[in-house]
């Protein structure tokens, strides 16, 4: 027999997991583009906003539509990992822990394939979306290292800047 699903705790894991992938997005373009445009950035960030809006009004209001959410959701990842990692490459030869930023970028993704290539749970208790959920959790650390690095970075680069004045 199956286990009868929660939909409360279901959609709320999917809307959590949009808001977490546009929330990366709009870190990139903060990173990516800087402080140096905030007007671009703030627009971005309401697009940003108003689709997730718009997202969760249609799962909750019209329909919820697992086909509809997973290729959002698969969409809005791949122009977050495209974004970053060419970041990541451009920015390698001066920034060395930018590896940090591309590792979890790169094994993120490996880790989606556990949420298209469902499976049975193994002993009755890990099934794909439990492992994927596992296997973010060093993820974390290592992308918190990079932004370590990376604040220190900016903050450094920053600070010779403001000397040189």
């Amino acid at each position: 027999p199956s286990i009868p699903s929660c939909p409360i705790p279901q959609k709320l894991d999917y809307f959590c997991a949009s808001a977490v992938v546009l929330h990366s997005v709009y870190l990139c373009c903060v990173r990516t583009l800087g402080l140096q445009r905030p007007a671009l950035i703030s627009i971005f960030r309401a697009f940003l906003l108003l689709f997730l809006a718009c997202h969760i009004s249609y799962l909750s209001l019209v329909r919820f539509d697992y086909g509809y959410n997973m290729a959002a959701n698969a969409g809005i990842g791949l122009l977050n990992v495209a974004w970053w990692l060419r970041w990541c490459l451009r920015n390698r030869p001066r920034l060395p822990h930018v590896w940090k930023c591309a590792a979890v970028v790169l094994l993120l993704q490996a880790l989606a394939l556990l949420e298209l290539l469902d499976f049975p749970p193994l002993l009755w208790v890990l099934d794909a979306h439990a492992l994927w959920h596992i296997g973010t959790i060093p993820l974390n650390v290592l992308f918190y290292s990079f932004l370590m690095d990376d604040s220190l970075y900016l903050l450094k680069a920053n600070s010779d800047l403001l000397k040189a004045d």
